[in-house]
This record gives C-alpha cells, sequence and structure tokens, in this order.
C-alpha cells in the first residue's frame, strides 16, 4: 500500500556483522528467599506487615503466643536458683573440709564425699542453667524476624490465625540481585567462563549479567548456565521472564534503527522510500540491541527506509 512520507530522516540499508548469539530463556529469581515459619503451637497475636513491605534485617514480622513458654521460664528460673543455692552449700562444705583435710583434722573419706556432693550440685547447676538457655531459645521461637533486608511477598496469617511448626507465616526476598538460571547445549556453554559479562533480557529490558558458573547437567546434553544481575533500584521484576544472550562469534545482519519499525495492528513493518512516496513493507525481526533492531526478512541493502520522529 502506498503512502506519503512522515516528517523524519532516511535511513539506507546496508549489511553489517554482528555478534552472534544464542538465546536461552530462563526465569530472573531473586538469590535470597526465605519462607518464614515457627516452630511453635499457638495463636498468632502480631502481624506487624503487609505485602509490599520493605523490612531491614532483623525487623520484627509477627508474634507468636508463648505465654505456655514464660510460665515455664518462671518455673526454670526458679529451678536455677535452687541449683545455685545447692551448689555454694557444697562449696563451702568442700572447701571446710580441704582446710580440715590439710590440718589432718578430717578424713579422706570425709574430704571425698565433700568433693563427690560438689560434682553433683556443679552438674545439677549445669542442667538447670542449660534448661533456661533452652526455653530462651524456644521464646525467640514465637518473634519471626527477617533474616536479612528486603521486601514481604506473601503474608499467610492474620492476627488469631493457629500456627503450626512448619506452617509459613509470611515470605521476605532480597530483590536487589536476581539470578538467571538457563540450560544451554555443551557448545554454547563451551563460550563462557565464571565472571565473564554478558547481555541480558528480563521483560523486555537491556541488563548486564555476570556469569557465576557454568556446570553440566546430570546427562552431559546440557549444561546450567547461572548469571547475576544487579538490581539496587528494584526496578527489574523478581521472577520475570529473562533471557541469556550467549555469544557466538560473528555473522552477517541487516541492522536498522528501532525508530524505523512501524506496526500497525499485529503486523509489523517499515515504510520505503520509492520517490516522492514511501510504501509499508512488512519484515521479520530479530534481536534488538541499544536502539537497533535485526531485520531477518524483508528488506535488502541499498533499500532507503523513513525512520520517524528525528
Amino acid at each position: 500500500r502506498v503512502a506519503e512520507p512522515s516528517a523524519g530522516s532516511t535511513f539506507t540499508v546496508a549489511e553489517t556483522t554482528i555478534t552472534a548469539s544464542f538465546d536461552a530463556a530462563g526465569i530472573a529469581e531473586p538469590i535470597q528467599r526465605a519462607m518464614l515459619s515457627t516452630r511453635l503451637m499457638g495463636s498468632v497475636t502480631q502481624v506487624l506487615v503487609r505485602e509490599g513491605d520493605r523490612v531491614r534485617a532483623g525487623a520484627l514480622l509477627a508474634r507468636v503466643d508463648v505465654r505456655d513458654v514464660e510460665a515455664k521460664q518462671v518455673q526454670v528460673e526458679s529451678g536455677v536458683a535452687a541449683a545455685e543455692a545447692v551448689h555454694q552449700d557444697a562449696l563451702t562444705q568442700a572447701e571446710r573440709l580441704r582446710a580440715l583435710y590439710a590440718d589432718s583434722a578430717a578424713t579422706r573419706y570425709q574430704l571425698d564425699q565433700s568433693e563427690t556432693g560438689l560434682a553433683r550440685a556443679e552438674a545439677g547447676l549445669r542442667t538447670a542453667r542449660a534448661a533456661g538457655t533452652e526455653l530462651e531459645a524456644i521464646a525467640t521461637y514465637g518473634q519471626i524476624r527477617a533474616p536479612f533486608p528486603g521486601i514481604v511477598t506473601r503474608r499467610y496469617v492474620d492476627p488469631g490465625a493457629f500456627a503450626t511448626p512448619g506452617s509459613p507465616i509470611a515470605e521476605v526476598q532480597d530483590v536487589s540481585r536476581l539470578r538467571i538460571s538457563v540450560s544451554v547445549p555443551p557448545t554454547v556453554a563451551a563460550a563462557l567462563r565464571r565472571g565473564q559479562r554478558i547481555d541480558a533480557n528480563i521483560e523486555g529490558r537491556s541488563v548486564l549479567a555476570l556469569v557465576e558458573g557454568v556446570v553440566p547437567g546430570p546427562t552431559g546434553s546440557v549444561y546450567t548456565v547461572n548469571a547475576v544481575v544487579e538490581n539496587p533500584r528494584d526496578d527489574l521484576p523478581a521472577g520475570g521472564a529473562a533471557t541469556l544472550r550467549v555469544p557466538q562469534g560473528q555473522r552477517p545482519a541487516v541492522i536498522i534503527p528501532v525508530g524505523a519499525v512501524v506496526r500497525e495492528g499485529d503486523l509489523i513493518g517499515v515504510r520505503v522510500k520509492t520517490g516522492p512516496t514511501s510504501e509499508f513493507r512488512l519484515i521479520k525481526l530479530g534481536m534488538e540491541m541499544q536502539g537497533s533492531v535485526e531485520v531477518l526478512a524483508g528488506l535488502t541493502a541499498g533499500d532507503v527506509i523513513l525512520v520517524q520522529g528525528t
């Protein structure tokens, strides 16, 4: 179909050489993700966060009723106090008999008995204190805290819900760094090295990824490639569709400015100059790269196309 040329510049199509690549699809997952739960059984008394809240490491997210544990702590504290009193009495007796034995005023048997009593008292005190330490640790299970700074992505309970050991309370993700994991053939994996930077794409956004590792799969027919993308402003979506672009040498290609591409409904094409007018020509696009896009079919070297908005 024929149309009048629009305002803009022209671009003469020419064949050039670009770096060939193998595009491997995967998902951009957060490197750190934690599903938080409790080891206690009890009612949820507080939930202090909602989905989307940003939290710091150690921030309190929720509380579970620990009154039973607190009651046991009172009993344990009483037991520790009693064990300390017994230990102090046994220590006093042992010190007195040591002095008497040194002056030959007490028998060896009496000294041994006092030392045995002291050892038992020390063991009892250690046991009581260990029980107290254990209960203190159990009491902390009632406080659900963020293990690292991140964003609350799921809140599974509300106050009044009954929590059981292992049941999820909240989920926290650190999306400041994302990992893309893909599977590639051995020939593609051979071109990659740990620490290498390669192009990637996350939900249509071009980024740089740092190759973290390249390992063979169980069968050896495919390799797994892990690459990390920094996301300090959290503007890349965790869980988004991602592509790693693995370089595979040089090849000829036709590259045009992105501004030359015209979309009319489901049709993709360019406007090719034909004298004073232009015609809409369908094209097939390849990969996009920093303001340019590859054309796989529809154009030949020497064609002059219109670039809009310039």
